[in-house]
């Protein structure tokens, strides 16, 4: 029996699904049940029905989904995979922030842990910053937590309000500079460049022809129905697995040096096999801290299905 006959027999046993962020390694992918980026994960597990999730990611996405998911075992198979950007931010820098501005809103990014999001007014991902920054409306003082080039990219993009962005970054995107796309540019000059917002905002506008910036679900979507036939894809790695699958006739290049997020490479078939035989690593949150952080995922997720503004 291989690994995977292993791990469909255990599925069928616990009544689990398995879901997988676009940047865990290829094979993980190929055995779940859902693979997608931030939004389409949280929206998706928002859905679940299922006793057992085993989350494929990093420990805030697995967070997001017991909080949507409470009565479900949410299992996630490396439990030191994390989020640098994630822990950049911190419950106490909200609470700090609402004491000098009472009458402040704060949107986080999901890329934050639950404690963050129960502190705050509601959440967004790479994929709907644009509609959740819009949705505040005219508030004077608004914070973004806690990626400072997500913030800068729909400050710019969109006519959002003026933001005050938390200093943190994802290093995975961030250390991607301007001469690294030139050069891959050079290297492959009939490719259409396609940008993660994550990137710093030099990195994604300043090369005198047209570039994409898009979240992973929106790069999918552009590669899929585009009729070009090369493309650089300028985010971690992983999602490349997924683009070539659904994309048998065109090519993708990555840039250098290479886009790889270590914590998103800890998930392995063995360890996702492991987790559903002992049934951990389980992800358990206090009830209290669940209902707080719900309500700005919840939050959230209303206005992607009513498309209604959030005041």
């Amino acid at each position: 029996m291989t690994i995977q006959e292993e791990i469909a027999d255990l599925k069928r046993q616990r009544n689990a699904v398995i879901l997988a962020h676009n940047y865990v390694p290829g094979d993980v992918q190929d055995i779940a049940d859902f693979c997608g980026d931030s939004l389409e994960l949280a929206q998706t597990a928002a859905k679940c029905s299922a006793e057992v999730i085993v989350f494929c990611g990093v420990r805030f996405m697995a967070e997001t989904a017991k909080i949507l998911n409470p009565n479900s075992t949410v299992l996630l198979p490396d439990h030191t995979a994390g989020c640098p950007m994630a822990d950049m931010v911190t419950p106490e820098d909200i609470r700090f922030y609402r004491k000098v501005h009472p009458d402040g809103v704060v949107v986080a990014y999901v890329n934050t842990t639950a404690a963050v999001k129960a502190e705050v007014d509601i959440c967004c991902t790479s994929g709907n910053a644009d509609i959740i920054m819009e949705s505040v409306g005219d508030h004077k003082n608004v914070l973004f937590v806690p990626d400072r080039n997500l913030c800068e990219e729909y400050q710019h993009g969109y006519d959002a309000p003026v933001v005050k962005a938390w200093n943190g970054f994802c290093p995975v995107h961030d250390k991607i500079l301007n001469h690294h796309v030139r050069y891959a540019m050079q290297q492959h000059p009939d490719a259409t460049v396609i940008l993660h917002p994550e990137c710093q905002w030099n990195t994604k506008y300043n090369y005198g022809k047209d570039t994409v910036v898009a979240s992973t679900s929106g790069m999918l979507k552009y590669v899929k129905h585009s009729k070009a036939r090369e493309f650089i894809i300028v985010t971690e790695s992983g999602i490349l697995h997924r683009m070539q699958k659904e994309n048998p006739d065109k090519t993708f290049y990555g840039i250098e040096p290479e886009m790889v997020c270590a914590d998103m490479k800890k998930v392995t078939l063995l360890k996702v096999r492991d987790s559903l035989l002992t049934m951990q690593p389980e992800v358990d949150l206090p009830a209290d801290l669940m209902n707080k952080a719900r309500v700005p995922i919840e939050r959230m997720l209303d206005i992607m299905k009513d498309e209604h503004n959030w005041q």
